[in-house]
């Protein structure tokens, strides 16, 4: 569900990984493969946005830990409502 993706600003390690990564989006599409949806878009940390070369793409399952949980409010929680909704929409085809 959506409303399990850590939010923007998060910090986290993936399996495998050695460099931190701080959470820059939730579900952002990949050039290369446009019908594949991301759970986030990540940068390095603590460097952040260096160029679109260092721009990582993965799935909540590929988190091994969350070092850092970033800023929730009711802002966000409408957001992720809003993203629902859409989702929802679009996999039964009424977008």
């Amino acid at each position: 569900m959506l409303k399990d993706l850590l939010p923007v600003g998060s910090v986290v390690l993936l399996k495998g990984g050695t460099k931190k990564l701080m959470i820059i989006g939730i579900k952002p599409i990949s050039e290369d493969l446009p019908d594949k949806v991301y759970d986030y878009i990540g940068v390095v940390y603590p460097e952040g946005y260096l160029s679109n070369e260092y721009n990582f793409l993965f799935d909540h399952k590929d988190i091994n830990d969350v070092v850092f949980t970033g800023y929730n409010n009711p802002e966000r929680e409408d957001f992720i409502a809003l993203l629902e909704t859409e989702l929802k929409k679009e996999q039964q085809g009424t977008v």
